[in-house]
């Protein structure tokens, strides 16, 4: 395999600006991506694993390591790709694994390298980052430790890593079919909810054949999280849903949060922790009560009226069985439709006084974005600003790098819809018509950006939908939540410009909006995306450029689609 050196210097650099004292590794894996015949929740289905394993390895590293994964595609008939989620790849915009906007797809039977610098200690993810193949089992967790002699200002025993998921038994391509047909065929509620990968479905349930769901089958057997009593657990919890926002509770434990996204957080107790997919959340957990029994851990949807059972699985007090059901019904938990706890939740999320990041006091450009469900040519879409995102055959990476500005359509999307100020989210908009386009936002390099994320009402009356944004390649202070509709001219005043939390994924809730602000200071294209994946399929997102001129040689192996097979050569 040739090396790049660009790239290369790059991440010795990286290394160096990240700690220059401590001795920074290298940690390598080596990674086959395939399907198999796996039966997480009982019910029999191909899913996408690595190595054998969904969810997939574990990466543990600390901050300032490099991170190699050689990544071969052994699914034969379809291409893949993988993003770091929450890693911000400062000076390596091509690793960020997202397909169409950073990379062309890896083909089957290919092998590609990813090589970028975990910059920031903190709990992350990674994912597939191509069609809808995230809900097919292709994920897992990133655990980034600080350097040697640096400490976390709080205590802990032992550390554990829970990945919250929904599973769906279709497969990913019929999902998207119904998705893309007319007329609509919506995706529906998912089957089950697992914990770190291990849900139950009813296989007793009618029209399931026995052959094809095992209620004995040990791969559906409920997690176990066993505990020594008396000790503190840090737990690490991301949520990857392809659909649902979730409670996270275990019976009779409070948590006390105190990390999120990566950063910490003003530390706040809570019962259940809500959830939204693309967040991570550390919580610290004393097993201090009766130690005689076991406890359930319950996963519960919310925000969606929902038919999706719960996901239970077994907080275990040693030296009980691990097996041993607890002697209680689980939580019932939380309704699915009081937004109220949720929206108190978002509030409560401040910076560490000890950790605060000075937030720009003033914005060079705000960006409202209004979240909207719309109809193109009778099939239905999600859109902002009334247009539905697109992705182009060519990466924009390479478009704007190479300036092959014919890939991509280069009118800019609209910092805000017209007739904004008088469009009403409460209700169904008059004419739901809306356009395609694969345009993206052209950020000044260095300046500071404030994106309103805008909700509304969809094509349903008295309906408008939780809908969580991630943005790849930065952090973001979280400055404003409220209810309604944004008001350009008030609700700047509110904002917490004194202790925001950072993070890179963030709810909008129900006819409400979020106030985010960011620095376009890391050279590159980024997405910004709905993390639902039924949503982001169906046009809800964006792209922005930032400091391209700053990138630099790109390597050749995230060529070879679209308008790059030009630079390519035999």
């Amino acid at each position: 395999m040739t090396i790049n050196l660009p790239l290369l210097c790059v991440l010795l650099l990286s290394i160096l600006s990240v700690n220059s004292i401590v001795e920074a590794r290298i940690r390598h894996h080596r990674w086959e991506v395939k399907y198999e015949f796996k039966s997480p929740d009982c019910f029999r289905k191909l899913v996408i694993t690595i190595n054998g394993r969904t969810p997939g390895p574990t990466i543990r590293a600390q901050q300032g390591d490099t991170i190699i994964v050689d990544l071969k595609n052994s699914l034969v008939t379809e291409n893949v790709a993988i993003h770091w989620h929450g890693i911000r790849q400062i000076g390596t915009p091509w690793a960020d694994g997202t397909e169409g906007v950073t990379q062309c797809p890896i083909l089957p039977g290919d092998t590609f390298r990813y090589m970028f610098v975990v910059d920031r200690a903190g709990t992350y993810m990674y994912h597939a980052h191509y069609g809808m193949q995230r809900e097919a089992g292709l994920y897992g967790s990133i655990r980034v430790a600080l350097p040697d002699g640096e400490v976390e200002p709080f205590s802990y025993d032992y550390d554990r890593s829970i990945i919250l998921n929904d599973w769906y038994h279709k497969s990913t391509y019929e999902q998207a079919a119904g998705l893309s047909s007319v007329p609509f065929v919506w995706v529906g509620d998912p089957q089950s909810l697992m914990i770190q990968g291990r849900g139950r479905f009813n296989c007793s349930k009618p029209g399931v054949e026995a052959a094809s769901c095992n209620a004995t089958n040990p791969e559906c057997s409920p997690y176990v999280l066993t505990v020594v009593p008396g000790k503190t657990y840090r737990l690490r919890i991301g949520s990857l849903t392809a659909l649902a926002a979730l409670s996270f509770e275990i019976e009779g434990h409070n948590m006390t949060v105190v990390e999120a996204d990566g950063h910490y957080v003003q530390p706040f107790t809570v019962k259940n922790l809500f959830i939204y997919s693309g967040e991570t959340y550390s919580v610290l957990i004393t097993a201090n009560q009766d130690p005689s029994r076991n406890y359930w851990a319950v996963s519960k949807m919310v925000s969606r009226n929902n038919t999706t059972p719960n996901a239970l699985a077994i907080f275990n007090y040693y030296p009980n069985h691990p097996k041993r059901s607890p002697p209680t019904v689980p939580p019932s938990g939380p309704f699915w439709n009081d937004i109220s706890p949720r929206v108190n939740q978002s509030l409560a999320i401040k910076s560490h006084p000890n950790y605060i990041h000075p937030v720009p006091q003033t914005s060079d450009r705000v960006i409202i974005l209004l979240n909207t469900q719309n109809r193109i040519n009778g099939s239905v879409k999600w859109s902002i600003n009334n247009v539905s995102f697109t992705l182009p055959h060519t990466p924009y990476l390479v478009s704007l790098k190479q300036n092959l500005l014919d890939s991509f359509e280069q009118t800019p999307p609209p910092d805000v819809i017209d007739g904004y100020h008088t469009y009403d989210i409460n209700t169904v908009a008059p004419n739901v018509n809306a356009t395609t386009s694969n345009s993206v936002y052209r950020l000044k390099f260095n300046t500071t950006v404030d994106i309103i994320l805008q909700n509304a009402n969809t094509m349903t009356s008295n309906n408008s939908e939780t809908h969580p944004w991630h943005l790849h390649g930065h952090d973001f202070w979280v400055v404003g939540y409220g209810s309604g509709k944004f008001n350009v001219s008030e609700d700047p005043k509110k904002y917490n410009l004194v202790d925001p939390i950072m993070k890179n994924t963030v709810p909008v809730h129900p006819y409400g909006w979020t106030a985010l602000r960011f620095v376009a200071d890391n050279p590159g294209v980024w997405a910004f995306h709905c993390h639902i994946e039924s949503h982001f399929y169906m046009g809800m997102g964006t792209v922005f450029e930032e400091g391209i001129e700053k990138v630099t040689k790109l390597p050749s192996s995230i060529m070879g689609c679209g308008d790059t097979k030009r630079f390519i050569r035999p």
